[in-house]
């Protein structure tokens, strides 16, 4: 059967090119949850590079919203209804893209799940960062530099979404199971908005003043939460924060961030852009590709492994695209 299927995408592709002699490269849809932070942008660089090296082309459309499932859900249709050669999604909501995945398998069209998991096996990879592990990660460095006692918040990203809900979770079980002298006294959620997110860190300082540490667990929500730290001069609060970006480092730098939880999100849109590319060659893509994750710590800043996970070289790959 995969014989048959690399033999058929070959076929489409020759008629494709009709008459004018030179190959049509497949286009394969990527979608993630939204376009604006630069974890979007280093997953568009991944894809991007695996497009380059197995002849295809991307088409990179993303809500404006990273909550829209909807608009989300509008995107793939259409991709569908174009007959795409593949899609690569980041689910916003873990139920709400189901239908549409499972729409697009029953119609042949291939979809590869990256960054945040689905409620379906209708697709041919996953490939994320192991985010339980990341929330554990977390736990214990909040946990062991507030040497086991006070109090803590979580500053979440949003109900619903898979990659998030999973290291919340790993940051409390690892809390209750390794920091019983720790008590976690909320959990809010940013909605994939800044000024949200710093609003409701501010809430939960304005209600415990003697908060010790906060757990951010997304790029949105910790540029909120250290935006609410700075407002109010609050050094005292030690933060672990999810996802980098140049003013996350350099918040770091400046010691308003203990430590910083790193992604690699240029390996996601890689690895499952290439899996993608090997199911149109008739193999079999792995089902699972962790993608890795990494606690950086201020002193980790000069090693030359760390400035190329935090500070890819975007360009090289989307040009004058790069914001």
């Amino acid at each position: 059967m995969r014989r048959n299927r690399g033999m058929a995408v070959w076929l489409l592709m020759a008629v494709a090119a009709g008459g004018c002699g030179r190959r049509t490269r497949p286009v394969v849809g990527v979608v993630p949850k939204g376009a604006n932070h630069i974890f979007w942008q280093t997953v568009h660089a991944g894809a991007v590079k695996a497009a380059q090296e197995y002849g295809l082309e991307i088409e990179w459309n993303a809500p404006t919203l990273e909550i829209d499932s909807g608009r989300q859900i509008a995107i793939v249709e259409s991709m569908i209804n174009r007959r795409l050669a593949g899609i690569v999604l980041a689910p916003v909501d873990r139920k709400a893209l189901v239908g549409v995945v499972e729409r697009a398998a029953r119609e042949g069209i291939p979809v590869a799940i990256f960054d945040s998991g689905i409620d379906t096996r209708k697709r041919i990879t996953y490939v994320a960062t192991d985010n339980p592990e990341g929330g554990r990660m977390a736990a214990r460095r909040l946990g062991a530099i507030l040497n086991g006692r006070g109090k803590v918040g979580i500053i979440g990203f949003m109900p619903g979404s898979a990659s998030t809900m999973e290291r919340e979770q790993g940051f409390q079980e690892e809390m209750a199971r390794s920091f019983p002298g720790i008590r976690i006294v909320g959990l809010q959620f940013g909605m994939a908005d800044r000024a949200k997110a710093m609003a409701v860190t501010e809430n939960l300082l304005t209600a415990h003043p003697d908060l010790a540490g906060l757990f951010a667990d997304n790029e949105s929500s910790s540029v909120g939460a250290v935006q609410a730290l700075k407002s109010r001069g609050a050094r005292q609060v030690r933060l672990v924060a999810f996802d980098a970006s140049e003013q996350l480092v350099a918040d770091l730098e400046a010691g308003w961030i203990d430590s910083l939880i790193v992604q690699n999100p240029f390996k996601m849109g890689y690895e499952s852009t290439r899996a993608v590319a090997l199911y149109l060659s008739g193999r079999t893509p792995p089902d699972h590709v962790d993608s890795g994750v990494r606690l950086v710590r201020k002193e980790d800043l000069g090693k030359a492994e760390v400035r190329e996970l935090l500070f890819p070289d975007l360009a090289r790959y989307l040009g004058g695209g790069v914001k």
